[in-house]
């Protein structure tokens, strides 16, 4: 059944970690409960339930009901957990910190760093499509990125931030290729973005919990809100499936909720 599973997810379009993470899933199971009926299926959502977080639970509940579509047996598909939505955004950098951090790594001539950030907070892009833009894109001002089930996406590169980048390029005397390389001259790591944010944090006195990919990607849709209330749009470029995905957004960051609180209550 396992070769039939894979076969089945592969037409589907999926990423390849979420094909294994679907197979591993279903493999435990069987190996540990055989063949899925209603009632060993039961027995495994109580058991999720009492061993992993919520978000887990649901992406190993949806791992099984795709398991359980393959088989032709929808109707038993598990129920998933209703998460109760945050109220605001953890962790995202502030304003001024990212300012802060642009300026510092501009002024000591870090500009692969500095031009990391800069596509972060302009693009709203995740790092591992970070890591795929091209001196090409650059030059055309978008790159399209394929995403499962065949979409396509297009991430717009704002114009102050192509030429910019196009000077800088133009000083490199680079004119295609990878625009992300580590100082060896190989494609740069998902890993190796995360680690190094960690270190300029450190370097220029900001708290490193906010300094990472997705952070910067946070900021990004925060900004443009402040800009522009088309949250449709900003879906869109996002790449949110769900527009209740961005909403988020639209509230308060746990420090902005803070700040407004201190000033308020004085009574």
């Amino acid at each position: 059944m396992t070769k039939d599973f894979e076969k089945y997810l592969r037409n589907k379009n999926l990423a390849d970690s979420t094909v294994k993470s679907y197979l591993h899933t279903a493999e435990k199971f069987e190996e540990c409960y055989g063949a899925p009926t209603k009632k060993n299926l039961k027995t495994y959502r109580e058991w999720l339930l009492a061993n992993y977080k919520p978000q887990t639970v649901n992406l190993r509940i949806r791992a099984m009901n795709c398991y359980l579509e393959c088989m032709g047996k929808e109707k038993w598909k598990l129920r998933f957990l209703r998460i109760q939505q945050r109220q605001f955004v953890e962790n995202v950098i502030s304003e001024d910190d990212y300012v802060h951090l642009k300026d510092c790594l501009k002024s000591d001539e870090e500009w692969l760093w500095y031009f990391v950030i800069r596509f972060f907070a302009m693009t709203g892009v995740r790092v591992s499509e970070l890591i795929q833009i091209k001196v090409e894109d650059v030059k055309a001002g978008h790159l399209d990125l394929h995403s499962k089930g065949e979409k396509v996406r297009r991430v717009y590169i704002p114009k102050t931030l192509q030429e910019e980048t196009l000077r800088w390029l133009h000083g490199e005397h680079k004119e295609n290729g990878l625009l992300f390389l580590n100082k060896y001259g190989n494609p740069i790591t998902t890993r190796g973005i995360s680690g190094q944010l960690k270190k300029i944090a450190l370097r220029y006195h900001v708290d490193p919990n906010v300094v990472y990919p997705h952070s910067f990607r946070h900021r990004f849709a925060k900004n443009f809100l402040e800009h522009n209330h088309d949250i449709a749009f900003l879906a869109d470029i996002m790449g949110h499936e769900n527009i209740e995905t961005t909403r988020i957004y639209l509230k308060k960051t746990g420090a902005e909720q803070k700040e407004i609180i201190d000033n308020v209550v004085n009574w």
